[in-house]
């Protein structure tokens, strides 16, 4: 059945109005709806570029039936991955249940502003990849130690978990990514509507399920 979704574009409007859009998507039937985690908009003209973890929480609680998901963060610079756990977890909660954390290698437009440089493609899949682990790890309750060769986690440990388990999509582009990450998620997430992209993504992990 075909599934209908809203985007709120936090580059092009300000976070009062961001949620007030998000409330009224869910008035006007939008099965869910996701939310762009940008630093700056694409162009200045756009003019927006609030915090997305705090216009979620907000839309959370303006709505009670409409599933809500990043598209996407990135995990790898700009937030240390045990972070990115834990604001998921406490969305998670929030939404109760409604909740999916969209994850991607990010772009330099957002990124960069930490000031570590921008990693080749290859790097960055090698930094999600440890990424995921660890806030799967988290996601499964208990302390976390890590060592790897991008991050490091002492003893973390995420004390408000939602009853229902933080799902997580991962945005892929080729067989590569697609490789790399349908093991490690739960969701698909591209950026258009490619078929072999889809057929790909089921083959790599035995038919589950994609959006």
């Amino acid at each position: 059945m075909t599934r209908y979704g809203y985007t709120l574009m936090t580059e092009q409007s300000g976070p009062r109005e961001i949620v007030r859009y998000a409330a009224a998507a869910e008035r006007a039937g939008f099965d869910f709806e996701v939310m762009s985690d940008h630093y700056s908009p694409w162009l200045a003209e756009q003019g927006h570029a609030a915090y997305a973890w705090s216009m979620l929480g907000a839309v959370s609680q303006v709505t009670e039936q409409v599933e809500l998901m990043t598209y996407v963060t990135a995990p790898i610079l700009r937030y240390h991955p045990a972070v990115v756990a834990q604001k998921a977890a406490t969305m998670g909660v929030l939404s109760e249940g409604r909740f999916t954390l969209g994850l991607g290698a990010g772009e330099n437009l957002n990124e960069h502003v930490v000031g570590r440089g921008w990693p080749p493609v290859n790097v960055r899949h090698e930094m999600l990849h440890e990424a995921i682990q660890i806030i799967t790890s988290l996601f499964d309750g208990g302390y976390v130690n890590f060592a790897g060769s991008h991050y490091r986690v002492d003893s973390a440990k995420v004390w408000d978990l939602p009853e229902q388990r933080v799902p997580i999509g991962v945005a892929v582009s080729g067989d590569q990514s697609i490789s790399t990450f349908a093991p490690l998620a739960d969701h698909l997430i591209a950026v258009e509507p490619d078929q072999d992209l889809v057929t790909t993504w089921d083959q790599a992990v035995g038919g589950s399920d994609s959006r």
